[in-house]
């Protein structure tokens, strides 16, 4: 049977409390917006009917955002009878199908639909907690050991956080970024030692490995986890990060061409460097300096 699809007034839907879904001005949202502006809103939204009478959005902020900016007045919707319970899950399995989604995006959004499935009463037998994460992973293509790992990070302070979003939304060759085995392994350490852990990170210009961060976490565990054991731990060589030379960017491109592409500034930087070196090697006439 189809369901029916009305017009709301986009000033009568609220945004979904807690929505754990950021929304970014990328490509994508780009593409949707000049979808809307020529056709109009083509898929419906999902909205739920609030005691008030007015409703609440689950699926389609994005649509609701790009109306609000374009001064469309109505929106189409298909209305659902839902509890908080159901209206999360269905939030949440809608929102997971997008392209680009941010690991501290799924950690909550995971979380929610963990609790709310728990809430249900799906997990009343002993092999409960098992299947409610298998159920939580459905159709997202991520087994229940990886949601596991998202939803542990929630317990990481916003810094270590976002340096595993980096992961997503940086070039990881030009930045600090922590894998999410690492970064699961800090989310057991106390907020006073994550803290910790984000100064070295900072000071060092350096993550830890898996290996490191499971060392972190068992010194936590034993009370033994102090500056002086961390300096201990980032002073380890690891085989696949070595120390990096940081700039200051403002710095650097106030010495590059207006024009130049980001793609093209390390070339540029490195070609510069060398014949700044030319150049001293001839004035102190070394030729040895002069083969680069």
């Amino acid at each position: 049977m189809k369901e029916e699809v009305i017009e709301i007034d986009v000033k009568d839907i609220s945004d979904f409390k807690n929505h754990p879904f950021k929304i970014n001005n990328d490509l994508n949202y780009e593409e949707l917006k000049n979808s809307i502006i020529d056709n109009g809103v083509l898929v419906p939204t999902i909205v739920r009917q609030k005691d008030d009478g007015k409703y609440e959005m689950l699926s389609g902020h994005r649509r609701k955002k790009i109306c609000e900016e374009q001064g469309i007045q109505k929106i189409p919707c298909i209305v659902k009878n839902m509890t908080d319970d159901e209206a999360i899950i269905l939030m949440v399995d809608s929102n997971l199908q997008r392209e680009k989604i941010l690991p501290s995006e799924k950690a909550l959004a995971y979380k929610m639909k963990y609790d709310a499935i728990k809430h249900q009463g799906k997990t009343s037998d002993p092999l409960g907690p098992k299947l409610s994460i298998e159920e939580v992973g459905k159709d997202t293509g991520d087994s229940a050991t990886q949601i596991k790992r998202y939803i542990r990070l929630n317990y990481l302070i916003p810094e270590l956080l976002q340096l595993v979003d980096d992961t997503v939304l940086k070039d990881k060759r030009s930045i600090l970024t922590m894998g999410l085995r690492s970064a699961v392994e800090l989310s057991f350490l106390p907020k006073k030692e994550q803290e910790m852990v984000y100064e070295e990170i900072s000071y060092e210009d350096l993550t830890p490995s898996h290996f490191q961060a499971k060392k972190i976490r068992e010194l936590s565990e034993q009370g033994k986890l102090d500056s002086d054991t961390l300096e201990s731990i980032f002073s380890e060589q690891k085989p696949n990060q070595e120390k990096r030379i940081s700039f200051n960017e403002n710095r650097i491109r106030s010495v590059l061409p207006k024009d130049i592409k980001d793609y093209k500034i390390e070339e540029f930087v490195i070609k510069a460097i060398e014949n700044y070196s030319k150049t001293l090697a001839l004035e102190r006439g070394d030729q040895n300096d002069l083969e680069i």
